[in-house]
């Protein structure tokens, strides 16, 4: 699975028209958000690549809109992760910390 940054370049055809929208990631499943991460992640090793060798003006500015798009699938994934372990905890005794509501600092010291 692994090839080159040369390999990457030639093979890579732009993946993002624009930004990436929250909204729209929502609709698709783990396996969707996994495989967008990857070509986003290639696409931006492509960018820097072009960055070290002097590429053109809209290459330098694309890199900032593909990192943030890789955020936003990121934070997407992470989301639905949280809402399945949310989900299978339901209204057990015990949730883990990170599940728990975040109320006050005070109230939590109460506890």
């Amino acid at each position: 699975q692994h090839c080159t940054v040369r390999e990457l370049a030639k093979n890579t055809h732009t993946v993002t028209m624009g930004k990436l929208k929250a909204h729209e990631l929502r609709g698709k499943g783990k396996a969707d958000l996994l495989k967008q991460l990857d070509s986003l992640k290639s696409e931006l090793a492509v960018l820097r690549v072009a960055k070290v060798t002097g590429g053109a003006a809209s290459k330098l500015a694309k890199i900032k809109v593909v990192r943030k798009d890789i955020a936003r699938v990121l934070t997407v994934y992470n989301q639905k992760t949280k809402a399945a372990f949310r989900k299978d905890y339901g209204t057990s005794k015990y949730v883990p910390v990170d599940l728990r509501r975040k109320k006050t600092r005070a109230l939590r010291r109460a506890l």
